[in-house]
Formats: C-alpha cells, structure tokens, sequence
C-alpha cells in the first residue's frame, strides 16, 4: 500500500546550520496535546545551498529523501518552488 505524506516545510537557504532537518510545528506551543492529523507535519529544514536557479529545491529534495529513506522521485514539491515555505508531498510503500 502506498501512504502519502504532506509536509509544509519551512525552507532556510545558505545557512550554516545545513543541512539538518528540524521537526515541531511553527506556531504551535509547547505542550499542546490537541490532535493533528498524523500525516500532516510541518519541518524547518536548513540548508547550506543558497536560492539560485534552484538548488535549494534540489537539495531540499534529497535531504528529505535521505531523510525519510524514499527516493528522489517519490519527494515532490507541491507548492511554493519560490518561497522559503513549500508544501512538500512524500509517498512511500508501507
């Protein structure tokens, strides 16, 4: 069976931090309990590569392969290839 999972991902081009993938949801406080939807997540991800002619979007793309262990293809950025927030889609067999 394949599942999808759909990310938005806060993306930090040219940082020196990179490339680290950081889990919790922006805005949201800690302790929060609520119920989420267990395959919506969101990411801040750091990435050395800087936002020219797409190799952010190229390195977001393998970081979060590496990652989650899928390959390249089965990462897809869904929305906003020219913002620093993207909304990212990752199926894999479970």
């Amino acid at each position: 069976m394949t599942r999808t999972v759909n990310l938005t991902v806060h993306v930090k081009p040219g940082s020196r931090k990179g490339p680290l993938v950081s889990g919790g949801e922006p805005g949201r406080e800690p302790g929060d309990d609520a119920p989420h939807a267990p395959t919506d997540a969101a990411l801040t991800v750091f990435l050395q590569q800087r936002a020219v002619e797409g190799a952010a979007n190229d390195a977001l793309v393998k970081l979060l392969a590496k990652h989650f262990g899928v390959s390249k293809s089965a990462v897809t950025i869904v929305r906003g290839h020219a913002s620093r927030i993207k909304h990212v889609r990752i199926e894999h067999d479970s």
